[in-house]
């Protein structure tokens, strides 16, 4: 997902070969983070989650894929998603209305992140998670994906993990991160309920 404009166009453009293009999210480092959660985790929203990779690997009741690109909303209910256009900045969903939502290598393309980062702990229930899945610029894999993602075209922001841990928490979440190599996961969590 995106809200850049560059961004979603070309990802509209590419949603039906992008299953084949994209390597799926590790499933096991999904669910560990989810398991940080203070309550069962049953609804979850995959935002700037395209076909659906981040929800293919998720377990729960209910996962909706949220994206801002067309091609990519159409290709994740082809996927067998419910699935709905909209910017991650303005989320249609209620105020904690969800337990968890996951954002998998795709926050560097929004373009208001911390606006991103705000409404996904307004959507969260108490006691609910955001997982975040980047690559760390700080590393070489890292200095060249975000190379490479420009020299493309993309207008990508990447955070170094202690960057993006204090952006979750000025979102008012408890914020933890760990990193793996050249990618690294955040994850925030509301207060649980009293």
């Amino acid at each position: 997902m995106t809200n850049a404009i560059g961004d979603t166009a070309t990802f509209d453009r590419m949603a039906r070969f992008y299953d084949w293009l994209a390597p799926s999210p590790a499933a096991d480092e999904l669910r560990e983070a989810l398991g940080f959660a203070q309550r069962p985790v049953e609804r979850v929203l995959d935002v700037g989650g395209g076909t659906g990779r981040g929800a293919s690997a998720l377990g729960a009741a209910e996962r909706i894929v949220v994206d801002a690109a067309p091609g990519m909303v159409r290709q994740a209910r082809r996927n067998g998603f419910e699935a709905v256009r909209a910017d991650a900045a303005g989320l249609p969903f209620a105020a904690g209305s969800v337990d968890a939502v996951v954002i998998v290598d795709a926050l560097h393309h929004f373009g208001d992140p911390d606006a991103a980062l705000r409404e996904a702990a307004r959507v969260l229930r108490p006691g609910g998670v955001v997982v975040i899945r980047e690559v760390d610029p700080t590393t070489l894999v890292g200095r060249l994906a975000a190379g490479g993602e420009h020299l493309y075209g993309f207008d990508s922001t990447f955070f170094e993990p202690r960057s993006l841990a204090r952006r979750v928490a000025d979102a008012g979440l408890d914020a933890r991160f760990r990193t793996d190599g050249f990618e690294y996961a955040v994850v925030g969590r509301t207060p649980g309920e009293s």
